[in-house]
This record gives structure tokens, sequence and C-alpha cells, in this order.
């Protein structure tokens, strides 16, 4: 970007309230949220955790790959919230992942079980995952470039869309009917996929890459955490737009990822070293608050459903930390697993 057109976002930035969505509307599929209990899936300890709804008390735990080593890493709900979808990842990270597994754990929240799996071959190392309103599931595969477009009910593989690039990370937008695609860093933009059509309309400019992505509840706008520096770009879904950019405040590395609160009311990223900051979504310009967790590599969030609290996992320690988002402070820690990568209410 040049000089000028920075600057010209930076007084949007300064000027404008960004568009996000208005307080109490109704959360998103890709927003859980519950009263129902909470799953954790511990990446580090190969395992998805199930905890009570108060979220410091284990009830079960369960083992989603029958191959020793292979590690889950994200998970999605089903519409009725009634299963959960684990992605079974490899023993590896991104970039180095040597054994990458190929499988969707299918698990009943109800029981605590997991009543089958999704077999992705030949597509390898299945990460982030969406689930929209008919049930199907979209699901990245970064060995292969390729974005799977899987029916739950059946089990089956409907479309293998090819994004040309190391897709990690999916965000959906369905009121437009838009998938969007993060390549950890190792792409300069982010590809558009139409889900109707199944295919790639278009990329987004993003100079250094992007890592984490979010689409607001509403699916109005989409955030991408910048893989070089403190940024979150701000785009507009309705026209795959770049409207504006918003430092965030104690970085000055790259970000990792970012999440919207359920309700609309928060955006909250996390770093690798602890660091969370909470952000008004109405106002993304007004000045954030900072907490740091009690451990560090924090990889997400799950917030609770009347909105006051966010739990997120300390990957490195093998505990839970608990936040207050009014006052931004943590308010209870407590152990879970040994290192817990995604969780979320149902």
């Amino acid at each position: 970007m040049s000089r000028t057109g920075a600057s010209l976002l930076a007084v949007l930035v300064t000027s404008l309230a960004l568009p996000t969505l208005a307080g109490g509307a109704e959360a998103s599929l890709n927003h859980p949220t519950g009263t129902h209990g909470l799953i954790m899936v511990d990446k580090v300890g190969a395992r998805v955790l199930f905890f009570g709804p108060g979220g410091d008390q284990e009830l079960g735990e369960l083992r989603p790959s029958a191959t020793p080593g292979l590690r889950p890493h994200e998970l999605a709900l089903s519409p009725d919230e009634r299963s959960a979808y684990v992605s079974v990842y490899g023993d590896g990270v991104f970039g180095n992942n040597p054994h990458p597994g190929h499988s969707i754990a299918i698990i009943d929240l109800a029981t605590r079980r997991m009543v089958g799996s999704i077999d992705v071959r030949p597509y390898r190392a299945p990460h982030g995952m969406q689930v929209d309103a008919n049930g199907l599931l979209y699901v990245a595969c970064d060995l292969d470039h390729k974005v799977l477009v899987i029916d739950p009910r059946t089990r089956r593989i409907e479309t293998a869309i090819d994004v040309g690039e190391a897709g990690h990370w999916i965000a959906l937008a369905e009121p437009s009917g838009r998938l969007y695609v993060s390549a950890h860093g190792t792409s300069p933009f982010i590809s558009v996929i139409d889900v109707s059509a199944r295919r790639v309309i278009g990329r987004i400019p993003i100079e250094h890459g992007t890592m984490g992505v979010a689409v607001s509840p509403d699916g109005g706008t989409l955030l991408a955490a910048d893989a070089a520096g403190p940024t979150l770009h701000v785009i507009s879904t309705r026209d795959d737009r770049e409207v504006a950019r918003v430092r965030v405040q104690g970085v000055t590395s790259g970000l990792y990822k970012v999440f919207y609160s359920p309700d609309g009311r928060y955006v909250l990223t996390c770093l690798l070293n602890g660091q969370i900051n909470i952000f008004d979504a109405h106002h993304l310009q007004a000045p954030q608050r900072t907490v740091h967790s009690a451990g560090t590599a924090l990889m997400g969030f799950a917030f609770s459903a009347d909105g006051r609290s966010a739990l997120t996992g300390n990957h490195a320690q093998g505990t839970v930390s608990r936040i207050d988002l009014a006052t931004a402070r943590i308010t209870d820690t407590f152990p879970a697993g040994r290192g817990v990568e995604t969780l979320a209410y149902y």
C-alpha cells in the first residue's frame, strides 16, 4: 500500500466508528455459546475434554483419533448444537506436519461420545472449519491447498475447492455467501470463495499476509490479523474491500488470532505471549483494554452465554483462564488438559 493510501486509512480509523454488529443481535452459527457445557480441544494431550457449564468441573474426555500421536486441532458445532466436529490435523504444526491426519471426528454433545468420523482422504491436514445454516461443513486442508465442502449427514465430501494457497483458517459470511481463507501469513492476500458457485472469485490484497480471521456475527465485517505487524485489517464483506486498519496497542510484532464475542459487543485479539486486547466492537478505534492471561501460547476463546466473561486456553501451561470482559481482569485459572487450543460453550 502507498503512503497516501495508508494515511487515508489512518484518517478513517481516527475519525469514524467502524461497521460492526448492533448490540443484542442473535449470534451466528460460528459464534457458539450456551449453558449446557463446555467442550475443549486439548491439542497437546490429543484429547477432547468436557466440562460443566460453570467451566471448572471436568466431566469426561475422549480421544478423537485411533492413531497415536495424531492431534485434534479445531472445532465447529452443528446448527442445532447437538454435534461437535473436531479436525484431526496430524502430529505437527503449520509448515511442519510430517504425519498429517485425514479425519474429522463427530461427537454427540449430549452423551459426550464420539459417534463417527469423516474420512477426508485423499486430502490431508484438515484444520480450520466453519458451518452453514444447512449443516454443511467447510474445512481447510492446508497441505493440499483445498477447502472441502462436506455433508456431515452422509459423511461425504461434496466438493474440493482449489484455493491456490495453503489455507489454514477460514471465516464464513453467510449473508453474502462468501468464505474467506487465510494462509498463515504465507500469501499476500485473503482468498474469497463464493459458496454457491463453490469457487474462488477474488483475492483481497494484504501485503504481509494474515493469520486469524473472523466475521462479525451479523456477517457484515471481516477482521484479519496481520502476520507481520500490530494491525487489524477491517474489511467490508459487502464488496470485499478493506475500509480501515486498527493498530493493536502494546504490540510490535505480528498478531495471531482475532475473535468476535457472540453478542457482537467485543473483539478480542490474542498473542502467543499471553497478551489479550479487548476492543469495543462498535468503535474499534476507541481505547483498548489489555489483560495478560495466566499463561502463554493463547489460541482461542469461549464466550459465556451472558456475555460477561470469556475463557482462554493457556496452551503452554495446561490451564484455562477466565476473563471478566467488563473489567479486563483474570478472575480464575484452573487446570484443563495439557494444552487447550480451541474451546466453546454449547
